[in-house]
């Protein structure tokens, strides 16, 4: 380090006093410009986020608020740098610092530009294409780590590292590290998988083996749901894909099977008005479509009429409304025809064959 100021700042004292000052003057100047101009830029970007605003005239301004001091120093000392007398050795040195300061905040303009592109189609499509929505994480991880690996290799490559020998290594090292890191790595392409697959969206209602709930997010490594009791449940991507997945978030409308048991002593008359009361009952209701009922079969205390309908709607409340509207119409009409719903019931039958023989029980039901 010692070696590193002779060599950089004894050249420097050598210079002329005019040079120096000139040197010193335009490093002040374009810091201080710089530093206003930033901070304009901030303030104004910070209203037009408050209001939001994502017209594409707001990405400069963003871009200007996130350049960093580092940078902004580094640019200043070399434009003063240029008044005075530096070494070859100096001046390399000097390139080489500017190099990686300038792609290091060409890395992070690049991954701002990347995460407002992403924000601004989040809130274009979000009510009216889930598909993006659910998405945009998983593409903002992919953009910036492509970003940040190009940036590093053109950094390395300006400053005059073989990147060809240095890619050609990081292939073998990187076997090891795969293998070292295959579980995250499994949840990474499990995330791709989702992303392009489509299993689900951001707002689908799924059930995952025990668990049910709404999505919430979709990130690299794993999968947020909100569970109908309130807690959030965690699950990661490629457990998620392994499991047996029903997406209630796809369901257009709803097969509903229920069973009717009446009594025995039910007349024939009245048995066969049955499926004819309940195809009335149902298509009187509106989001329904009837699809049968049938006699179906002799119960041990009933007689069971098997009922199959569909709710043309996926909202879970509504098919409950019409559950309850169809079961209450039925107690209705049956207490007015005096059908009588069956319960569980036995009869005890008592039979004596004559007086030698003990008195035999049969029960039915």
């Amino acid at each position: 380090m010692k070696h590193l100021h002779l060599l950089i700042l004894l050249p420097i004292l050598r210079s002329a006093p005019l040079d120096l000052l000139q040197a010193a003057g335009t490093m002040l100047v374009l810091l201080g410009a710089a530093l206003l101009a930033r901070r304009i830029a901030a303030h104004y970007y910070q209203r037009a986020h408050a209001a939001g605003r994502t017209d594409l005239v707001e990405l400069p301004f963003e871009l200007v608020s996130r350049t960093n001091s580092v940078f902004l120093v580094a640019v200043a000392v070399f434009a003063g740098l240029q008044f005075v007398h530096l070494p070859p050795r100096g001046r390399e040195l000097v390139d080489s610092a500017l190099t990686v300061v300038t792609f290091w905040q060409i890395g992070v303009w690049a991954s701002v530009s990347v995460s407002w592109w992403l924000e601004r189609n989040r809130q274009m499509r979000h009510a009216e294409d889930r598909v993006a929505a659910s998405s945009l994480a998983v593409i903002a991880f992919i953009a910036k780590a492509v970003v940040w690996v190009m940036v590093v290799l053109l950094a390395l490559e300006n400053l005059g590292v073989n990147i060809t020998t240095l890619v050609a290594g990081l292939g073998v090292g990187g076997v090891a590290v795969a293998l070292a890191l295959q579980n995250i790595l499994g949840d990474l392409f499990a995330s791709l998988s989702i992303t392009f697959d489509q299993p689900f969206f951001v707002g689908d209602s799924i059930t995952v083996d025990a668990f049910t709930g709404t999505v919430e997010h979709i990130g690299i490594k794993s999968t947020r749901l909100q569970s109908i009791s309130g807690e959030q449940i965690v699950i990661s991507n490629a457990d998620l894909l392994k499991s047996r997945l029903r997406n209630y978030g796809r369901m257009v409308e709803r097969r509903v099977l229920f069973t009717i048991g009446v009594t025995y002593e039910t007349p024939v008359e009245q048995l066969e008005q049955i499926p004819v009361l309940v195809r009335e009952i149902i298509q009187g209701i509106a989001d329904t479509r009837f699809d049968r009922c049938h006699f179906a079969c002799h119960n041990a205390a009933s007689l069971d009429f098997e009922v199959v309908y569909h709710v043309l709607t996926a909202d879970y409340t509504r098919h409950m409304d019409i559950q309850q509207e169809i079961h209450l119409k039925l107690h209705r009409e049956f207490a007015r025809r005096g059908i009588e719903f069956a319960y569980p019931t036995q009869r005890l039958l008592m039979e004596r064959a004559g007086p030698a023989r003990p008195a035999t029980y049969r029960t039915d039901g």
